[in-house]
């Protein structure tokens, strides 16, 4: 990305796009029971709330009733179908793990196999955006927290620490060009997940020979444990080698998320909040939940003068339901070089 003289003034800026991820399916009930809902309607309800308090975009997982994260793809229709009716503009976008969780005490905390990875193309109603994760990758997400941050909770139980620990991102190169050709000839976008620059340089070279056609649209994931620390040495790295087309949404967890969205906000980039990300106020005396979470970041970005996008203004900053019809299309939307010929490289700047 481009950032010349103006672009961190406001009125040069996208409106804010804030996405709630509010389900956090990590955690137990017990671990934030004021904040995690159970029931289905209790489920709903949290994205209205989400959706009221300023947040656009909806990470969606599911429980079951008994609290546990849910792998049935029924339960997934039913979530979607119940948002879409009580707040249509809303973006949905599922997490493609489905449910990382571990499913008992003890159990390893697993993504599931490709096969049911990808029926996410046949969810009914079908959400706008499904996540897809880029090269197979270690997923320790409880690298960089601190032992205070999960004091208490179930995350500090032994056997379940560890499973979380050692979980691994099952994404391969034929996972990868298999789950973007269904989700695309579903209609559905790919919501890719960013881990460094590698991951980023395998789809642009999924654009370039034409496996995947519509808008890059991204989150930059620094969370470590085999993923970008979050810093702005990474994030300036990474910035630099994604084209100005591109939608990018700034991710991050436990108590570096509001540094990171306030950084995020600031560039003209995207945020993304709530307790599958951060359960703490920025003090960690008290936990905060997903709405007071949004609420924070809305109070900031006026403070910012950055005007917060509603449901239908961020299906137009995401280009929800666009793809294109050639490589070259795709490349020049998303602000690309185009393709070499011969022994032209391309350009540095892209050229009329």
């Amino acid at each position: 990305m481009n950032f010349l003289d103006g672009s961190l003034i406001p009125e040069n800026q996208d409106k804010l796009v804030i996405t709630a991820a509010p389900y956090g399916p990590e955690w137990v009930p017990s671990d934030f029971p004021e904040d995690i809902p159970v029931t289905m309607e209790a489920q709903i309800q949290k994205a209205v709330d989400c959706y009221n308090a300023g947040a656009s975009v909806l990470h969606l997982h599911v429980r079951e009733l008994d609290g546990k994260g849910s792998k049935r793809l029924s339960m997934f229709n039913e979530l979607i179908a119940g948002v879409r009716k009580a707040v249509p503009d809303m973006v949905i976008q599922v997490g493609g793990s489905i449910s990382f969780a571990p499913e008992s005490d003890g159990a390893a905390a697993k993504w599931l196999k490709d096969d049911t990875r990808h029926m996410l193309a046949e969810l009914d109603p079908k959400p706008d955006q499904v996540t897809v994760t880029v090269n197979t990758t270690q997923m320790n997400v409880l690298e960089h927290m601190e032992a205070e941050d999960i004091a208490g909770t179930s995350l500090a139980d032994p056997q379940v620490n560890a499973a979380y620990r050692e979980m691994i991102v099952p994404s391969g190169p034929g996972f990868i060009e298999e789950h973007v050709r269904r989700l695309s000839a579903a209609g559905i976008q790919s919501a890719f997940q960013f881990y460094n620059i590698n991951s980023y340089e395998t789809v642009e070279r999924l654009i370039r020979r034409g496996v995947y056609k519509g808008p890059l649209v991204m989150n930059w994931v620094a969370i470590s444990g085999g993923m970008d620390a979050p810093n702005i040495y990474n994030l300036a790295n990474f910035l630099r080698a994604i084209p100005d087309g591109a939608m990018l949404t700034v991710e991050s967890s436990m108590r570096n998320v509001l540094p990171i969205n306030m950084i995020g906000m600031a560039m003209g980039l995207h945020v993304r909040c709530g307790i599958e990300d951060n359960l703490w106020n920025q003090a960690r005396t008290a936990k905060m939940g997903t709405v007071a979470q949004i609420e924070q970041l809305v109070r900031l970005a006026k403070e910012f003068g950055r005007e917060v996008a509603n449901g239908r203004e961020a299906r137009e900053i995401l280009k929800i339901g666009v793809f294109y019809d050639t490589v070259e299309e795709t490349l020049a939307a998303n602000g690309f070089a185009p393709n070499p010929k011969g022994r032209q490289q391309g350009h540095l700047r892209r050229v009329a």
